[in-house]
């Protein structure tokens, strides 16, 4: 019995750890990595006949890398800066919680880094070595994000950043590795992908608006306060749903692009988690909403693209 005991102990131990490292992703972020890669691949398909899917699963493996490592450095660097404590919420609590040293968090983020680094080599081998460059950019924004010592996520500028080289620029990357050019109506379609990536940031510094203020942040819900932040949110939302009409008008993309509109209750739970509330854990569900509301719309996105292509 005693053996039996011990080694269900060992199994919950195991599961345990898969669940910590698994929390340590921040899955509810991991969609502002994919969703574009599908959306700049169903772009292309509308310029190419046939895809080049190697590229395309590099590409997603590459970007969902970099942002759970950019996740493992938010980790590392908060801790570093006395942030995260085991009262904090939204964050992975591998450190603070299960007792993972820094350094591991660390080692695995710089792992990944090199894995997304063999990946953009495979890429760049079968597109163009300029992607380099903006390969090595973006990481660098992953790294300095949070790393470093003037952190942009202290900044006003995250929702910038994160909604740029996480929203706008994967899509861009992922058109152009299979068509071989860029267009301006690619740029155009960038538009609303980096409202919603840029709005998972935004509610991740709504919810922690007090205690990221206490820790010296600067970011643009601190600066004009919880109520315009939540305005903003929803601003941002109402902006990316007419930019879907917007581009049926231009005939960018088909009328199956408006399959989009299905994702707006989540917008709106979303908007209204945030009012009223001021205790983290009581604005949990809106940040939940509003990672689903980016991947909704991006799937629909994509699907009507598909759709639209065939029909």
């Amino acid at each position: 019995m005693e053996h039996l005991s011990t080694k269900a102990e060992k199994i919950d131990h195991r599961k345990k750890d898969w669940r910590v490292w698994w929390k340590l992703t921040r899955p509810h972020t991991l969609t502002a990595g994919f969703t574009p890669v599908l959306v700049g691949t169903a772009l292309a398909h509308q310029h190419v006949e046939s895809l080049h899917w190697g590229l395309f699963i590099a590409m997603m493996a590459a970007a969902l890398l970099i942002q759970i490592a950019t996740n493992l450095f938010n980790e590392y660097y908060d801790f570093k800066r006395g942030l995260d404590t085991e009262e904090s919420i939204g964050i992975g609590g591998g450190i603070v919680r299960e007792g993972i040293s820094p350094k591991a968090i660390l080692t695995l983020a710089m792992s990944l880094y090199g894995i997304s680094v063999l990946l953009g080599v495979y890429i760049c081998a079968n597109s163009s070595w300029w992607l380099v460059i903006i390969g090595l950019l973006s990481m660098s924004m992953g790294y300095f994000y949070t790393g470093g010592p003037y952190p942009i996520a202290y900044t006003p500028l995250g929702e910038l950043t994160s909604g740029f080289f996480m929203g706008a620029l994967i899509i861009i990357i992922s058109f152009f590795i299979q068509v071989g050019e860029v267009t301006f109506d690619a740029w155009l379609i960038t538009v609303p992908f980096f409202l919603t990536v840029g709005a998972i940031m935004l509610s991740n510094n709504i919810r922690d608006r007090v205690g990221d203020q206490r820790g010296g942040r600067r970011t643009i819900a601190i600066l004009i306060g919880h109520d315009k932040a939540v305005v903003l949110l929803a601003s941002m939302f109402a902006i990316s749903y007419i930019w879907a009409f917007v581009l049926i008008g231009l005939g960018i993309t088909s009328p199956w692009t408006l399959l989009v509109l299905l994702s707006i209750p989540k917008a709106i739970k979303a908007v209204q988690g945030f009012k009223g509330k001021q205790a983290p854990l009581e604005m949990m569900p809106a940040m939940k909403a509003t990672g689903q509301t980016n991947t909704f719309y991006g799937l629909l996105f994509a699907l009507g693209m598909f759709i639209g292509f065939i029909l």
